[in-house]
């Protein structure tokens, strides 16, 4: 890997900033390189990164996961694996994460290879920042609900689609239960929730990749993936209890446009 530590410290928040607001940590990783100039960071910091932000959501939820596998161990010792909440929330959760590891496991050389055109990801912005925008209008403001076994599996095929970057892992979760009519805030948790398994599952296929010890800029961008990884989710958490997700579909319209600019400029020099 060749790039310095200023461009891992960078990389790192970007990854961690981004994995959790609805914009693509994977198309920042790829447009941001592509817009700058840097060279390839590689399977490696990507692999470190993805542990960073597992890291963030692992400590921003340890309660709740701590809850939900608490009940879980109770509600099997009992013979009722369903009956309390935090437990269902948790079988909920596994079960949402099933398309996402379908999609992941069929598609991941397309991820690595023809998805990560920088003109496709201009796409995916462009086009899921208008799915965000109609789902926003469509968030309820009654009083918090459970997620119910339809909607986790219908938000499990929503996050899906991140496989393509651009997308955004927590933008298509998100925008799917806005959709389903869940508030805000709502929306964003289980989002949140949803990004601890499928997140240790990316990371511990492509864990073979993973080297810390040799170069410290891995070990930068990991650190820096896990802070802003932790300041994101507190954020947005807060952020969506009195406000919308408008800012964000402005955000993902804007570097799109970026993006397209910069590409045809790019193909006219070199025309």
């Amino acid at each position: 890997m060749t790039i310095s530590s200023f461009q891992a410290f960078i990389l790192g928040m970007v990854q961690g900033l981004a994995e959790f607001l609805p914009i693509s940590s994977s198309g920042h990783l790829i447009v941001v390189p592509w817009l700058l100039g840097w060279p390839e960071h590689g399977l490696s910091f990507d692999v470190a990164l993805h542990v960073g932000t597992l890291v963030a959501v692992v400590l921003a939820f340890a309660g709740d996961w701590w809850r939900m596998l608490a009940a879980a161990v109770r509600g099997l010792a009992a013979g009722r694996p369903f009956d309390d909440a935090d437990a269902r929330l948790l079988w909920l959760i596994a079960l949402a994460s099933v398309p996402g590891a379908v999609a992941g496991l069929l598609l991941d050389k397309w991820a690595e290879t023809t998805f990560r055109s920088p003109v496709l990801v201009a796409c995916a912005l462009g086009g899921m920042g208008l799915v965000l925008w109609i789902a926003d209008r469509s968030a309820a403001n009654g009083d918090a609900r459970a997620v119910s076994l339809r909607e986790a599996l219908l938000i499990g095929l929503a996050q899906a689609a991140a496989i393509v970057p651009g997308v955004s892992r927590s933008g298509a979760s998100i925008s799917m239960g806005l959709f389903l009519g869940h508030r805000r805030e709502e929306a964003a948790r289980f989002s949140f929730l949803l990004a601890t398994p499928i997140t240790f599952g990316a990371a511990l296929v492509k864990a073979r990749h993973l080297v810390v010890g040799g170069d410290p800029t891995v070990a930068l961008g990991m650190a820096a993936a896990a802070v802003f990884g932790v300041l994101s989710i507190r954020l947005l958490l807060r952020y969506v209890r009195t406000r919308n997700y408008e800012p964000f579909v402005f955000y993902r319209f804007a570097l799109a446009a970026l993006v397209f600019v910069v590409a045809l400029v790019r193909q006219r020099q070199l025309g």
